[in-house]
C-alpha cells in the first residue's frame, strides 16, 4: 500500500535546543505514521542561521538528505560545501559519513532527511567526543572508554 504525505497538509514543530544556534522546524514522524520498519524520514527545515544537529556520523544507519527548497552549507570531514534545491547527498555509516548543515543564507532552506533503521545505533559526535545510543537517546562522553576487561578481574568469587 502506498501512503502519500501532501506538502500542503505537513505540520511542522520548532525544535529547540538549549544552544540557540541549534534549530530546526520538522514534520510529524512520517516514517510512523507509515509504519516504516527500516526507515525514518521526516521534513524538516532550517530557519537562516541555524545549524542543523551537532557535527556527528552513525555507526549503524545510513542518512540520506534531498535539498526540496533553499541552500544550505554541508560539513563534511575536511571540507564544506553548498547544496541546493534539487541536490540529493549519501552518508555512508562511520566517519567518513560525519555531517552537518548550517544554513548561512537569508532564507529557509527545506530538506527530505531519510535514515535507514536495524536496530540500535550509535552516533558519535567528533567535535564534543559525546557518544549517543539510539533509539534510547542515552549519551556519554567518550573519553570514559574502558578496557573490555576493565572490573574483570575477580571473577572467580563470584563462582
Amino acid at each position: 500500500m502506498a501512503q502519500i504525505f501532501r506538502k500542503d497538509t505537513m505540520q511542522f514543530k520548532l525544535r529547540q535546543s538549549p544552544i540557540p544556534e541549534f534549530s530546526w522546524h520538522t514534520s510529524e514522524k512520517l516514517s510512523e505514521l507509515a509504519k516504516s520498519e527500516h526507515m525514518q524520514f521526516n521534513v524538516r527545515f532550517l530557519d537562516p542561521g541555524k545549524y542543523s544537529y551537532p557535527y556527528h556520523f552513525h555507526r549503524n544507519s545510513e542518512e540520506l538528505f534531498v535539498i526540496l527548497s533553499g541552500t544550505v552549507t554541508l560539513r563534511i570531514p575536511d571540507e564544506f560545501l553548498i547544496l541546493n534545491e534539487g541536490d540529493i547527498v549519501f552518508f555512508k555509516m562511520g566517519p567518513s559519513g560525519a555531517h552537518q548543515l548550517y544554513n548561512h543564507t537569508t532564507e529557509p532552506c527545506k530538506f527530505l532527511d531519510i535514515r535507514t533503521v536495524f536496530g540500535l545505533d550509535v552516533c558519535e559526535y567528533p567535535d564534543s567526543g559525546k557518544i549517543n545510543i539510539l533509539p534510547y537517546e542515552e549519551i556519554y562522553e567518550s573519553s570514559a572508554k574502558v578496557d573490555y576487561y576493565k572490573g574483570e578481574e575477580k571473577v572467580k568469587d563470584k563462582w
